[in-house]
């Protein structure tokens, strides 16, 4: 009857430590489920940021006030004066 008692008391603890085992390795687990969650919410906003910077240099380099100076100094081109226009007359067609 003794050993039984020690048995019971010595399952008992067993019992207890695996379960303070488990909740360890789950708090565990969670944390590190918490820190990968952290690090890819902070690459999105890192990769938001450079979408919203390549949006702005795309608009910049789509203004007329950036392409007029480019196209003048790569491909020497100019506005042309009012000698220098052609206007062609629409064909109607029937």
């Amino acid at each position: 009857m003794n050993v039984l008692r020690i048995l019971k008391a010595g399952l008992a603890v067993v019992a207890l430590l695996a379960s303070l085992g488990l909740v360890t390795w789950r708090q565990s687990r969670a944390l590190e489920v918490l820190e990968r969650l952290d690090e890819i919410r902070q690459d999105a906003s890192v990769s938001e940021s450079e979408r919203v910077d390549l949006e702005r240099t795309i608009q910049r380099l789509q203004s007329r006030a950036w392409v007029v100076p480019e196209a003048r100094k790569r491909l020497r081109m100019h506005t042309p004066d009012a000698s220098e226009l052609v206007i062609l007359p629409a064909e109607v067609t029937s």
